[in-house]
């Protein structure tokens, strides 16, 4: 098939399924014609304030149905998104709305003890690009009345910038565009032009602008579409966030691409999630494995009525196997699939319909559709299957560049088109793919290779054990050693000995931790990944 662009391929379903509903947020109902219309407004209003063909407009905010219109509106005009993640400060956001020039920045006020527009009227950083700050829950706070929420030390200065408007009065300035208008700026948008920046974690360092097009994001995530077998009428709880390719591409935009309606979560509850499925009868709900372990180690998940669930999507170096069993079991969910990707390449491979338990818990499938995966040695040589190596990948889901870094850029992808993830794994002869760990979270103990996702899944099937992460420390005999972090099973008498003990009977010596450091809980990202620097930190 042959792809334009994002916006036509969402007008496209929204002209086809009209008044189905396309989604449900809170006490909010929209059918695929409204939010049709509330995305022609939003570009019109976008189109009257300025903004031009390869602009650059970003979305700090959590997920809402604004936060699509948004998304598509912006890039109905050409525009290119750049989501925001939703826990960074003013220290980690303002940097990259200066370098990339953004002209307008939808956002909100006062989430999770976070407001985004008062932080950002107290840096230092110049924003001097910025002409509009749109507030999508239509409101804007009242300077005279600081927000008790933030604490001091975060907004010393408590101002509203000038540029700051509500969602109402920015798409009034949009009255006298015309609907014409707004669909020729929609049909000059073509699939090389950039659809997104999505910015890295920068856990090793400055974070880096991953730019994608509008015609390899449809190629692929119509694809991701067929592999998680999503359908029309599906009813998709969406708490992955949108600022994250899983929230975004395999969640708010697969449903405009499949005709589903979308249920977003702005932030996740147990309870609230059980609600929602019972109430809305949602039939898809992927997540990271965290996710669905909260759920099922929650008491009200007994009496909840999840008979409608049907497909969950997951992925991570160290899902047991129970806890797939048990996702089969007792939530019920008739597939389950697993996958690997990254925001430089997204999805790379996945599990598929058929598979068993053990191949669903323990790789991360075949290689996707249109996409090479090899394991390579640091000379770049394949490996023999089986054996550890670097992962690469190539193929169209392989991002345009690194914004502006092209020295990174070449970096990262080689002369003939393979990316290098900096992620450890195997192939075996089905062409499955393992993940082992990172290069960077590689240990080597004693002049042994030794990999923390190893270490983890195999302490993950002791029964005293819920969660674990294994990070490296110095060690004067052996240069290092792992060192464990332990969540126990609520009620056990988790020991340390006897956990180690068992280790040893499980694994070579130099892959067994030589501590372990017991927590109520592991400190997890917006994406329900475990912080590994934070860890570190507390040595």
């Amino acid at each position: 098939m042959s792809w334009v662009s994002i916006p036509a391929t969402v007008f496209a379903t929204i002209d086809r399924l009209g008044d189905a509903e396309a989604a449900v947020y809170r006490n909010e109902r929209v059918t695929f014609s409204q939010l049709g219309e509330r995305i022609q407004a939003l570009a019109a209003a976008l189109i009257a304030s300025g903004v031009s063909h390869s602009d650059r407009v970003a979305i700090w905010a959590p997920n809402s149905i604004d936060w699509v219109v948004a998304a598509v509106g912006l890039q109905s005009v050409g525009a290119t998104l750049m989501p925001i993640n939703t826990r960074y400060k003013a220290t980690e956001a303002a940097p990259i709305l200066a370098r990339t020039k953004a002209t307008t920045l939808f956002t909100v006020t006062g989430f999770l003890d976070i407001d985004p527009v008062q932080m950002l009227a107290a840096s230092d950083t110049d924003l001097a690009d910025l002409i509009d700050i749109v507030i999508i829950d239509g409101t804007v706070p009242d300077e005279t009345m600081p927000d008790e929420t933030v604490p001091d030390e975060t907004v010393p200065d408590e101002t509203v910038p000038d540029k700051t408007v509500t969602m109402t009065d920015f798409l009034a300035r949009g009255s006298d565009i015309s609907g014409a208008t707004v669909e020729a700026r929609c049909a000059a948008v073509g699939p090389e032009d950039l659809c997104d920046i999505m910015f890295t974690s920068g856990t090793t360092g400055i974070a880096k602008g991953v730019m994608m097009n509008h015609g390899q994001t449809l190629e692929q995530f119509d694809a991701w579409c067929d592999f998680a077998g999503l359908r029309e009428g599906d009813r998709y709880l969406i708490a992955n966030p949108f600022f994250h390719m899983f929230g975004y591409k395999a969640g708010w935009l697969a449903c405009l691409l499949r005709g589903a309606t979308m249920v977003p979560m702005a932030v996740f509850d147990v309870e609230d999630a059980l609600k929602l499925i019972e109430q809305e009868r949602i039939t898809m709900f992927p997540g990271a494995p965290t996710l669905y372990q909260m759920i099922l180690d929650h008491e009200a998940t007994a009496s909840a009525d999840l008979s409608s669930l049907r497909v969950a999507v997951t992925g991570a170096a160290d899902i047991p196997v129970e806890l797939i069993r048990r996702m089969h079991t007792e939530l019920p969910f008739e597939t389950i699939m697993t996958g690997y990707g990254l925001t430089e390449a997204c999805t790379c491979s996945g599990t598929q319909p058929g598979d068993d338990f053990e191949t669903i818990a323990t790789t991360s499938g075949r290689p996707a559709v249109g996409v090479d995966i090899r394991i390579v040695d640091p000379d770049g040589s394949e490996l023999p299957r089986g054996e550890v190596g670097e992962i690469v990948v190539r193929g169209n889901n392989v991002m345009q560049g690194y914004l502006d870094d092209p020295v990174a850029t070449a970096e990262t992808v080689d002369a003939d088109g393979w990316l290098h993830t900096g992620d450890l794994g195997t192939m075996d002869n089905r062409d499955y793919l393992k993940i082992v760990g990172r290069l960077k979270d590689m240990l080597i103990v004693g002049g042994f290779n030794a990999y923390p996702a190893e270490i983890e899944n195999i302490m993950l099937t002791h029964p005293a054990i819920v969660a674990v992460a294994v990070i490296g420390v110095q060690d004067e005999r052996l240069g290092e050693v792992a060192r464990a972090f332990v969540v126990a099973v609520s009620g056990s008498e988790a020991d340390e000995l006897e956990i180690l003990a068992w280790c040893r009977e499980r694994m070579a010596n130099f892959k067994v931790p030589r501590s372990i450091r017991f927590l109520d809980e592991l400190p997890l990202n917006a994406t329900g990944k475990v912080m590994k620097e934070e860890l570190r930190k507390q040595l």
